[in-house]
């Protein structure tokens, strides 16, 4: 009897160190995926904080094209309302998050075709300047994003294998939604000359 007591005991004292080192592991997982979520985040800030200055410098020059500021303006203000935790980055709530970010990106595609019609300001420094760092910008979303998959994909395989899957479900660790391309992004541009 007394041997089977230490059995179970070694037994029961194994298990609890495996799910603990299990537990730590979906711990540390998680948490790089919220700081990754947050360098995402990040990204699309320091992008917001450049629309005002690049609107205004445009706006010196094309001041009768205030439908194309105010579109900006407003898709800058939603795209900075739409916030959305790491704790919550469900499939639905990442999507909306695309969307906006996607509208706030056409905007600026218009705000940026004005210049075609402005030859003073293709030339001018401080416009060249501010276009030269939307682009770094835009690149640094865009690799933000593809470490943020990275990161989730790491966290979603860990929490779904064996036997991980057992304690994530007790200690209510969930799979987080990928980024994925826009919907108009699925075919090609049409190009004519």
């Amino acid at each position: 009897m007394k041997k089977f007591t230490y059995i179970l005991l070694i037994a029961a004292l194994g298990a609890v160190t495996l799910s603990s080192c299990g537990y730590n592991t979906m711990v540390e997982k998680q948490e790089a995926l919220t700081s990754q979520w947050g360098n995402v985040q990040n990204a699309y800030q320091r992008r917001a904080d450049l629309i005002p200055t690049l609107a205004a410098t445009v706006k010196g020059y094309a001041t009768h094209e205030q439908e194309t500021f105010t579109q900006v303006t407003e898709a800058r203000a939603k795209a900075t309302q739409m916030n959305i935790g790491a704790d919550d980055l469900t499939e639905e709530k990442l999507q909306q998050y695309q969307q906006t970010q996607g509208e706030l990106s056409r905007a600026l595609g218009r705000l940026l075709l004005i210049q075609e019609n402005y030859p003073e300001l293709k030339a001018n420094t401080n416009f060249l300047a501010l276009q030269d760092e939307l682009a770094g910008t835009e690149n640094r979303i865009s690799v933000e994003r593809n470490k943020f998959n990275e990161t989730t994909q790491g966290y979603n395989q860990y929490i779904r294998k064996f036997p991980q899957v057992i304690y994530a479900g007790w200690f209510g660790f969930k799979t987080k939604a990928y980024f994925e391309a826009a919907q108009e992004a699925q075919s090609a541009p049409k190009v004519q000359f």
